[in-house]
């Protein structure tokens, strides 16, 4: 039988927010998106929730995430890395 290959998964980079939960951080993921009529870019943020196994991410982290199956009601997405640590 052929191997099946899987697909890439979404990855998204973004800001840690908060870190209060246990192994749960919300990473704040900025995008721009071009306003229909008047054609000016504006800056539109989503929130995340990830896993985060070894508690390793704080407040200000720049990090990767991805997705992953749903762990918990809004839980989706895994911490792959910490990208670049708060100053």
């Amino acid at each position: 039988m052929a191997q099946v290959q899987r697909s890439q998964r979404r990855t998204r980079t973004g800001t840690v927010v908060s870190d209060r939960m246990d192994k749960t951080i919300t990473v704040a993921v900025e995008r721009q998106v071009k306003h229909a009529i008047y054609g000016k870019y504006i800056t539109k943020t989503t929130k995340y929730m990830a896993h985060d196994e070894t508690n390793d991410a704080n407040n200000g982290d720049k990090v990767l995430i991805m997705s992953t199956r749903p762990l918990s009601k809004r839980k989706s997405w895994r911490l792959v890395e910490v990208l670049e640590r708060a100053k």
